[in-house]
């Protein structure tokens, strides 16, 4: 079933379903973006890092937290008509070849937008969480909702 505007209320809660990083995954990025850093990249390299291994790209993270949030849940596929932007996302700790993340969000705030009345804009809290339930990355997503149709 679809959310739209009306049925999101400020301090509603998820948890997106799970996604293993492989290293299919990073260097798929990296061909995408033309990011090819060693620290995700080369072996011997990240190895000597204070990491010891590679790791994944920061945005990776990111990425998929939008991909698991919004497209993997089903609930927003016939509402959210634009992602609008990214405020204070941290990168606390890295994501590994390997680890499973998931997210949980949740609506800290919303409003009509001004200049489209048929949508609502809504801002997102969102926690990049490892196997272990630690946070990796967090900030608030906002994205353009529509409101129902009719």
């Amino acid at each position: 079933m679809t959310l739209f505007y009306e049925d999101l209320t400020i301090g509603h809660e998820w948890t997106s379903p799970a996604r293993t990083i492989t290293e299919s995954d990073v260097v798929s990025f990296a061909q995408l973006t033309g990011d090819f850093h060693p620290l995700h990249t080369n072996e011997p390299v990240a190895a000597k890092s204070r990491f010891g291994q590679r790791i994944a790209h920061g945005l990776v993270g990111l990425t998929y937290a939008i991909g698991l949030m919004l497209t993997r849940s089903g609930e927003f596929d016939e509402s959210i008509a634009a992602f609008l932007g990214v405020k204070d996302w941290r990168f606390s700790a890295p994501v590994f070849f390997g680890e499973t993340i998931h997210m949980r969000y949740e609506i800290t705030d919303r409003r009509l937008s001004k200049s489209a009345p048929s949508d609502g804009i809504v801002d997102f809290r969102v926690e990049v969480l490892n196997q272990n339930d630690e946070v990796v990355q967090a900030g608030t997503l906002t994205m353009l909702v529509s409101v129902r149709p009719g």
